[in-house]
């Protein structure tokens, strides 16, 4: 008797995803790049994406364009191909991040593994705490966005009266 076509179809994704995992995890990150392929470099949007500093690669390839990223202080082109041990300085909303670059990738993977793309130079880690810090007390002392309705404007007035 024959099977299902759906069951068919399941039996055989589920004997190929089985044969296929054991690979999968001794290979490691599919788009990590060993050996001579890391020699000639991947491009810096892709790398951004990979190593998680923007959600899409467009995104990586407009800051790029707008000089919110830098190579060795040069304003690059996302075109341009990084190499191990190049040092970056990459703007986002969370702060300013000066980087060397410790491994490359052109897909995106695990969290775990972009991070290990990189190291964060101590001083720019320092640096974006404190700027966190800050933005959790400027929130603390006015915790509304935006323009204040008419009660919250009139709060305001009673710490700091209008002269």
């Amino acid at each position: 008797m024959s099977q299902r076509p759906s069951a068919r179809r399941h039996a055989q994704q589920k004997a190929r995803s089985e044969s296929e995992a054991p690979m999968a995890r001794q290979a490691g990150h599919p788009g990590l790049r060993e050996g001579e392929a890391a020699a000639q470099g991947v491009r810096l949007d892709k790398w951004l994406w990979a190593a998680r500093f923007f959600k899409t690669r467009s995104q990586a390839g407009e800051a790029v364009e707008a000089g919110r990223v830098r190579i060795q202080g040069d304003r690059p082109k996302p075109a341009r191909l990084i190499r191990l041990g190049d040092t970056l300085e990459v703007r986002t909303p969370a702060g300013i991040f000066l980087l060397t670059v410790r491994g490359l990738a052109d897909r995106r993977g695990p969290a775990s593994l972009a991070q290990a793309m990189y190291q964060e130079d101590p001083e720019s880690r320092l640096a974006r705490e404190r700027l966190a810090a800050l933005q959790r007390a400027e929130a603390m002392i006015r915790p509304w966005k935006g323009r204040p309705t008419k009660r919250e404007r009139r709060v305001m007035l009673r710490f700091h009266p209008v002269e």
